[in-house]
Formats: C-alpha cells, structure tokens, sequence
C-alpha cells in the first residue's frame, strides 16, 4: 500500500480556499410578498373586489420568482401568499352570490 504523492488527501498543496458560489446572496426577506399578504388581508376587511385581482397576480408573481436558497427559515411562503390571495377573492365575491338583494329589503308595514 504505497501512497503517491498526488492520491494523499492530506497533502497540504492540494488545498484550496473556501468560496462561496456567486449565485448565493444574503438572506433577504420578500418584501413583494409581505405587501401582498397585507394587501389580501386588506381585501378581506374591506370587500374591496378592485383588489383581489392584482393582488392575485403579485401573488402568482411571488410564486414564480420565488428562489430557495434566498429566503429565510422563518420567512412567509409563497404558496401562503398565494392560497391568501384566493381566498382574498373569494372573500370579496362571496357576498354577491350569497345575498339577494330582494330578501335584505325590508317590506313596508300595512297601514
């Protein structure tokens, strides 16, 4: 069992330094994201139907470009952005299928 000197993985020539790959950034939180969480929430709140659409698309949006390796452990998903924004849009039309206009009128009294 001879060992050459080129085959010994403790050979200190063969040692290069550390290095991360140029693709890798720090850890940045979605700043897209959060505004749409907070712009679906917004929605729910205020029924606002003009919203829920663009709301949707940022959200779609944040899905697409979403990257990995980038986003922190604790940081929002962006399938939790997503499902948020539908249900944003739901939210904001459910009334007009639920509510009939003719039942929420009062009828008048008999005098």
């Amino acid at each position: 069992m001879s060992n050459t000197a080129g085959d010994d993985p403790r050979d200190p020539s063969a040692e290069t330094k550390f290095t991360f790959p140029e693709t890798w950034q720090a850890d940045a939180s979605d700043g897209l994201s959060a505004s749409v969480m907070f712009i679906s929430g917004l929605i729910m709140v205020t029924r606002n139907r003009f919203l829920a659409w663009p709301s949707l698309v940022l959200s779609i949006n944040s899905v697409i470009n979403q990257h990995p390796l980038r986003t922190k452990e604790g940081g929002n998903s962006p399938f939790s952005t997503l499902l948020l924004a539908v249900c944003a849009l739901i939210a904001s039309y459910l009334p007009l299928v639920l509510v009939n206009p003719s039942r929420t009128q009062m009828p008048l009294p008999v005098q």
